[in-house]
């Protein structure tokens, strides 16, 4: 399982994010903005307090979160 170590928001919904690897790179999660838990998330000031769990998940206040394993493959698709 892969880790996440950073998180830094950006006003276009996406996430650049730096792994327990040493792999880094945006992605973009616009497309995963859906649902009551991540609604909160399509406000941009809300958007914008991400922060990486002690599981090496990146998660919200209110509890919303997305896999690292997940994110991981999204950003070697993109540099493949």
């Amino acid at each position: 399982m892969h880790k996440i170590i950073k998180a830094t928001a950006f006003p276009d919904f996406t996430l650049e994010l730096t792994f327990d690897d040493g792999a880094c790179g945006r992605v973009d999660v616009s497309s995963r903005l859906h649902g009551p838990m991540f609604e909160p998330l399509r406000d941009p000031a809300f958007f914008q307090q991400v922060s990486v769990d002690p599981f090496g998940a990146v998660c919200w206040p209110n509890d919303a979160d997305l896999s690292p394993d997940t994110l991981y493959a999204d950003l070697h698709q993109l540099n493949v």
